[in-house]
């Protein structure tokens, strides 16, 4: 049977927490409000904006201030946008051992297909799921059984990478090996909402034991 890699986007396979945090930045300044890397972790880091905006910014429409949002945020996206590290080589090693490929997340279709792109991995991905078109969005497990049922995987073949808490318990509750990469949350965060183990990045030298699951060397 063939495995496959699942993978959450922001943050994940990409670096994109300081564009998002320049754009919620600008936003707050218009409103001559201060913003730090807290409240980003704290209002806006792994949660949709539907459900951050009215009480963030309550009176206002928040359905219109997400999709500025998220225009401002793709505005800044650019070809030198930082891949995780270790993504690339990754990528490759899939391809090599014939794992399928799905990225599962909660950006809009719009910021997705720009990301991916960016990152110039467009052609890589086997699916694309985009929570807000599945029945439920993430933490809900759904985007997560989707990807597999487009890949034609169990979930005793899929590894999730994830670095939020959110995105955490669904993947874990999908039933696959779920990753916690710690690009915004620690080990203990990630752990608490379901990761088996955490990673540093795609360089950490315990991914090849995690990877070893897909080449039938642990069960």
């Amino acid at each position: 049977m063939t495995g496959a890699l699942l993978f959450d986007l922001d943050g994940t396979m990409l670096i994109s927490d300081p564009i998002h945090q320049t754009v919620f930045r600008d936003m707050f300044a218009e409103r001559g409000r201060s913003f730090d890397e807290d409240d980003y972790m704290t209002l806006f880091h792994g949660k949709h904006n539907l459900e951050s905006f009215p009480v963030v910014f309550p009176g206002e429409d928040a359905q219109a201030l997400s999709e500025q949002k998220e225009a401002l945020f793709r505005d800044r996206l650019t070809s030198n946008v930082p891949p995780m590290p270790g993504l690339h080589a990754l990528l490759d090693q899939a391809a090599a051992q014939g794992w399928r490929v799905a990225v599962v997340t909660n950006a809009p279709r719009d910021n997705a297909v720009a990301m991916l792109a960016a990152l110039g991995v467009t052609d890589r991905i086997d699916a694309l799921v985009i929570g807000e078109e599945c029945s439920a969005a993430k933490p809900d497990p759904t985007p997560y059984r989707v990807a597999m049922d487009r890949l034609g995987v169990a979930p005793d073949r899929a590894i999730a990478f994830e670095d939020s808490a959110s995105g955490m318990r669904a993947a874990a509750a999908s039933g696959a090996f779920a990753v916690g990469i710690r690009s915004g949350c620690d080990d203990a965060t990630l752990r608490a909402a379901g990761a088996q183990i955490t990673l540093q990045d795609f360089t950490d030298t315990a991914l090849p034991a995690v990877l070893a699951r897909l080449q039938g060397d642990i069960s």
